[in-house]
């Protein structure tokens, strides 16, 4: 079956679901009429990452007979729309909310999921948020990413080697993800040549990134190594065509860094396989809904990818994937 035809056979079950949902609400009836509605709220889909991650959710749903909704709350700085997704959420009274959230301890944030997980099992999504209402959590403890990522680099620039400068381009510091993520990269360095001289942070959307890249570079053009989000580093390798340029490497893995992966334009990026985190995660709302108990922290294996890679050695979503939001 042609992925149009898939999508439009998709958008029409969510159709007649809603109108399932329209008349419930008429006729005062329960508006998940067959008990198999997922609630998934992630931060953007401005990064790639995130369409690997709603990928497998969604696969794994329809392998599971859940219908899903997707809510994208536009960044990481729109704390204020996605508690308000989370209330509409609530209303759909689905089997389980998953969250990507959008900080790992924002007070409302916080008792927005105690309050949701009062009537619906709410099940952490790839960020980490530190709140004891979650059911599970589904993702990879960030520091072993950047721990990963920065032993690749020590192994790659050793102590005895000649001094390598580099600039760091993170995300956001309320996002979950990010403190860990550079606490274990700079554990992971101890011991290299290698020197972080600027950190720079900002939401991970292409464009941000792409400022941050531009700031770098000219405040620390003798950089010889650039260390950056997905988005950070797929605007380096457009920024440096040439030779002569910095060497790149990811903080984690997306399509435009698998192809600077198999180009050899990207030294290494950590992988987490995000579309398994996603069907984990439904996985995780099946077995709530069966009672059976589940662990608190699910995890998934990571592995350093390097220049060269084959193509069939990473799994993501579809290069025309887009999940349908609500």
């Amino acid at each position: 079956m042609s992925n149009r035809v898939e999508r439009i056979r998709k958008d029409y079950r969510r159709i007649i679901g809603a109108a399932i949902f329209a008349l419930c609400g008429l006729f005062g009836g329960t508006a998940w009429a067959d008990g198999r509605t997922l609630c998934v709220l992630v931060p953007h889909f401005k990064d790639e990452y995130w369409l690997s991650v709603a990928y497998g959710v969604e696969q794994r749903s329809e392998d599971l007979g859940f219908s899903v909704h997707f809510f994208e709350a536009g960044g990481y700085d729109a704390l204020e729309n996605q508690l308000r997704q989370i209330d509409a959420c609530r209303a759909l009274q689905p089997v389980a909310i998953l969250i990507g959230a959008v900080s790992s301890d924002a007070p409302g944030l916080l008792t927005a999921v105690e309050v949701a997980s009062r009537s619906h099992p709410v099940i952490g999504l790839v960020n980490e948020l530190h709140s004891d209402a979650l059911a599970t959590q589904v993702g990879v403890d960030w520091a072993n990413m950047g721990r990963a990522l920065g032993s690749h680099l020590a192994d790659r620039y050793p102590g005895r080697g000649a001094p390598v400068e580099a600039v760091l381009l993170s995300g956001p510091p309320k996002a979950g993800w990010v403190a860990p993520l550079e606490r274990g990269l700079m554990e992971g360095l101890v011991g290299s040549s290698v020197t972080i001289v600027a950190t720079y942070g900002a939401d991970t959307g292409t464009a941000e990134q792409l400022r941050l890249v531009e700031k770098a570079r000219a405040e620390h053009p003798q950089a010889g190594l650039v260390i950056g989000t997905a988005p950070a580093i797929e605007a380096a390798m457009a920024l440096e065509t040439g030779d002569d340029g910095p060497a790149l490497a990811a903080t984690y893995s997306s399509h435009s860094i698998a192809r600077g992966l198999v180009g050899r334009q990207v030294l290494a990026a950590p992988f987490d396989d995000p579309v398994q985190q996603g069907r984990l995660a439904v996985d995780a709302a099946e077995a709530i809904l069966g009672g059976a108990a589940i662990d608190k922290d699910i995890r998934t294996e990571i592995r350093v990818l390097t220049g060269g890679l084959d193509p069939s050695d990473i799994a993501l979503s579809p290069a025309d994937y887009f999940p349908h939001l609500d």
